[in-house]
């Protein structure tokens, strides 16, 4: 049976070292409400995403409202009536949305986070633990390449 995700929220909360990190909750057609968080990364690679932070005086820079709003505003909407099993068209919507090599416009912390609420979403969708419905057990949308 299919379930779609009705709406997505995106919200700063703070990690487990006190630092600002975004937290996004995927609520299902079905009545499934899921979070996942992102950690904030403190060694920086040059092929790593961008994580977007709010800048200014608050939190010393590392706010991270406008990733929040870039989910609630832009990322919800479209993906809103899409299947939660759709692992990869949730992933290549989000792709597409952003446009940009690093995840500079939404963020790649905001990207994440929902990516990986959806996939939660669609493991408990399928009835199966996370790993088994990545690892291709669940029809998720990652088949071998």
């Amino acid at each position: 049976m299919l379930d779609l995700i009705e709406n997505i929220e995106g919200r700063e909360i703070l990690g487990g070292t006190g630092r600002p990190t975004i937290e996004a909750r995927v609520i299902t057609c079905q009545g499934l409400a899921v979070e996942a968080s992102v950690p904030s990364g403190t060694s920086k690679g040059k092929h790593e995403a961008f994580e977007l932070y709010d800048g200014g005086n608050r939190y010393r820079g590392f706010g991270v409202r406008q990733a929040a709003e870039n989910i609630n505003r832009i990322i919800s909407p479209a993906l809103k009536g899409m299947d939660v099993t759709e692992q990869r068209r949730i992933d290549d919507t989000l792709i597409h949305l952003d446009g940009t090599a690093n995840k500079g416009k939404l963020g790649g912390n905001a990207i994440l986070a929902v990516s990986a609420a959806c996939a939660k979403a669609g493991a408990a969708s399928s009835k199966l633990s996370v790993f088994r419905y990545l690892g291709g057990l669940g029809g998720c949308g990652f088949p071998p390449r």
